[in-house]
């Protein structure tokens, strides 16, 4: 019962913020009694263009905190459907919850704001505000309450923020006032207007939004597609609802693997995105989206329909995922999925004990052919879990380490010959992932279950790679898929920064402390344990039960990449990762649970086995990677030589700055580069899920340094022309105190209070979709430190 407890304490971390507050003392507020009157968009001549005018500033100034599962309050302004729906008291994080929570997702589980107060979210809006707009009238709105509060109370200029006014821990209480609380809530906390502990917005665009509030809100029609898109549309969705049992599998196995991307069409200009969706009419129907926890749930009628919706939600860093939809795709699809040399019986079902277990359920596609689809795009797939279905989480993410590479094994290999197919069969039963969805049994019993299959997978797997071995495979890198010397998927960089993480393609950064080799199976059961399976409103045993076997997955991975290294040296190194963990954990990444007899088939030239791996792995994959996300790919060789030093620093000191700096660097052509700054937290062992702190170990601590924009939760901007690098780098190899840290700040970050916020903020989105025009989203500011 102690894991119980210990667990409850950590999942009590609240998703961050404070609600955009309140009013003038002298407004009054009147109960809505029109609950429909935002249910649909309303416009009428010479209102203020929400599309045009108003979801811009909404874009720049307000979802840098009001997006995903984490927006303060749920107040979601991604799109005027989430301003319509509104807010509400009922977190999405940090409630230890023994029963999972009804889904609250915009655009799936209830499609008008009447239905959205139907579960218990309170409007921004004035929903007695008349259709049609009185330009004279004041609005009542919470929303414009909120900003004419701001406008009050701007705050300071310049220093961190009082900590006393204001907290920004993200496990904090949130306020969420509904209409009838405000003038309480704005008496109580009168600094608390929109944005929350930001500047105010700037003055144009405060008059527009209040404007716009003033007229009742309204809405223009989303444009519609192009005779383009709708052709794409149309030729998408009848390859994707063929009537072969091939291509309803094909379909159903592509769409549990890209329910979260966002598709977009290559010779599309306008670049608009598309969400695969299940629907239970065929093409040329509305769309009537099924709407389920998860994307294998039973969807309840005779036959799914795969459509394509366009997206029309403002894209955030944090979940966008794009992906490539064109000719060559297709017909890449075709030869897998179509054309291969197999046969597809009967479909299979929804059974819960099926849906989690994606060996058994596309058992009829050669696991060669599933692999190579998850590979053409593997930073998408592994992208899956660090951005998917949750926006944070420190206790999801301290199964990782704070940086390391990614490698894969090829699907070319002898493998294929080696009874693989047959292998994976026989262990899909210990393959199984958790489906204690609903916390039915004690997570004890669970875990046992799950353990004991995991011991039974490893052992037959260390059995099945040594008798694979005997054979004429050698174990060297020509088992390391090499992306055939153009697909930079060949290898990439994942960094973790606290509660979020990013994947890269590449290798990013000096040589890591750790590096993992997927192999199919390993990739398959990472996407549905941490995508596919995982529920962010599941229960507290789900989400525990998802952690844990999350360090057995690890573990493969990284007994993957030491079975390269010689015999004598893997256990050595594990210990070196595995610093005061139990005998009885070592045995799941190298030991009594998971072996190989057979020596490596590469031949060491150096005293240093492990630093020389890494360097042949990265050899073995330069020529589809290159310097993808290295400094030394900057063309600026000053800039190149003037960061080299700040790449170099180690240590204590480094503790003492934030997970993640986006650094601006102002040249002397008049031109700004941005480098993003990754604080690399060494520890001990990543095994454990709670008392991170006791197991740091910053004498170990490094810096990476990737050019351009990484992550999605920015901890700081800082800002400083290329001669004042030196001095920055002396700063912060000095720093010893949270003191020195302030006069780093001081001299160096763009802080909460800085008059010059937004306009530094504009520039860096700006930069942002220049360098990375298709993976660019909106920032999110929530994680922002007030130092």
């Amino acid at each position: 019962m102690s894991a119980w407890k210990e667990w409850g304490r950590g999942l009590a971390m609240v998703v961050t913020a404070v609600l955009l507050a309140a009013c003038a003392a002298d407004e009054s507020v009147t109960e809505p009694v029109t609950p429909t009157r935002y249910d649909t968009r309303q416009s009428f001549p010479d209102a203020v263009s929400y599309q045009q005018s108003v979801q811009p500033i909404f874009a720049n100034r307000c979802i840098v905190c009001h997006a995903c599962y984490d927006a303060p309050c749920q107040l979601k302004l991604t799109a005027w459907e989430g301003v319509a729906r509104g807010g509400s008291k009922t977190p999405v994080y940090g409630q230890p919850r023994l029963n999972e929570i009804p889904p609250t997702r915009l655009f799936e589980d209830a499609s008008k704001a009447s239905q959205w107060r139907q579960m218990g979210f309170h409007p921004v809006l004035d929903e007695n505000a008349p259709p049609g707009g009185d330009t004279a009238a004041r609005s009542a709105s919470l929303m414009a309450r909120m900003l004419r509060l701001k406008a009050q109370h701007p705050g300071p200029t310049a220093g961190p923020l009082p900590a006393e006014d204001f907290e920004f821990d993200i496990n904090r209480k949130l306020s969420c006032p509904a209409p009838d609380e405000f003038e309480d809530f704005a008496e109580a906390n009168p600094e608390w207007g929109m944005p929350y502990g930001l500047p105010a917005i700037p003055a144009d665009e405060q008059a527009t939004l209040i404007r716009w509030l003033d007229q009742g809100a309204p809405a223009d029609a989303l444009p519609e597609l192009t005779a383009q898109q709708r052709g794409s549309v149309q030729a998408w969705e009848a390859f994707f609802n063929a009537d072969s049992l091939k291509a309803r599998l094909m379909s159903r196995y592509i769409y549990e693997h890209l329910f979260l991307g966002h598709l977009y069409f290559i010779d599309d200009p306008q670049r608009r995105y598309f969400r695969l969706v299940r629907s239970s009419t065929p093409p040329g129907q509305p769309v009537t989206r099924i709407a389920s926890r998860r994307p294998h749930d039973d969807p309840g009628v005779p036959r799914v329909w795969y459509r394509l919706v366009a997206d029309n939600e403002v894209v955030v860093a944090k979940t966008h995922m794009p992906y490539r939809l064109d000719a060559e795709r297709m017909a890449r699809w075709q030869a897998l999925f179509i054309d291969a040399d197999y046969t597809v019986d009967a479909l299979p079902g929804y059974r819960p004990e099926d849906i989690a277990n994606p060996f058994r359920t596309f058992a009829a596609i050669p696991p060669a052919n599933r692999y190579r689809f998850m590979l053409d795009e593997a930073a998408f797939t592994i992208g899956g879990f660090i951005k998917g279905p949750v926006c944070r989480g420190q206790a999801a993410l301290n199964v990782i380490n704070d940086h390391f590479w990614v490698f894969f094994a090829d699907p070319s290999n002898d493998l294929r010959d080696a009874r693989v197919d047959e292998y994976l069969r026989d262990q899909a039963t210990n393959m199984a992932l958790p489906t204690n969805w609903a916390s039915d049994l004690p997570l004890a019993i669970n875990w046992v279950k799950y353990s004991e299959r995991e011991v039974k997978y490893l052992e037959g797997r260390s059995r099945f790679l040594d008798e694979v071995l005997d054979g004429p495979l050698d174990l060297d890198l020509n088992l390391i898929w090499d992306g055939e010397g153009r697909n930079p998927n060949a290898a990439l960089t994942i960094y973790r920064h606290l509660d979020s993480a990013t994947v890269l393609q590449g290798l990013a950064g000096d040589t890591p402390k750790t590096a993992w080799v997927f192999t199919y199976p390993l990739l398959e059961r990472v996407h549905y344990l941490l995508v596919a399976n995982f529920d962010v409103f599941g229960s507290v045993s789900h989400q525990l039960e998802s952690r844990l076997y999350m360090d057995f997955l690890r573990m493969e991975g990284e007994f993957n990449f030491l079975a390269y290294l010689p015999k004598a040296l893997r256990k050595p190194t594990r210990d070196a990762w595995y610093r005061e963990s139990s005998d009885e954990e070592k045995k799941f990444i190298y030991g009594e649970y998971a072996w190989l007899n057979h020596e490596t088939g590469i031949h060491y030239q150096s005293a240093h086995p492990e630093t020389e791996l890494f360097e042949l792995m990265r050899k073995h994959v330069s020529p589809a990677i290159g310097q993808r996300n290295r400094i030394e790919a900057l063309p600026d060789a000053a800039l190149r030589d003037a960061l080299a030093p700040l790449a170099a620093l180690t240590g204590q000191a480094l503790a003492w700055l934030p997970e993640n700096v986006i650094l601006r660097i102002d040249m002397p052509s008049g031109e700004s580069q941005y480098i993003s700054l990754m604080r690399n937290t060494a520890h001990l062992n990543v095994s454990q899920i709670l008392d991170e702190a006791d197991r740091l170990d910053p004498d170990r601590n490094t810096l990476s340094l990737v050019p351009g924009v990484v992550g999605a939760y920015p901890n700081a901007l800082y800002r400083m022309a290329l001669h004042e690098l030196p001095a920055f780098i002396t700063a912060v190899a000095s720093l010893d105190s949270e003191e020195a840290y302030s006069h780093l700040a001081a001299r160096y970050a763009i802080r909460r209070t800085a008059p010059a916020f937004w306009t530094e903020s504009d520039a860096l989105h700006a930069a942002y979709r220049k360098l990375a025009p298709i993976e660019a989203g909106m920032l999110d500011y929530n994680r922002l430190e007030n130092r």
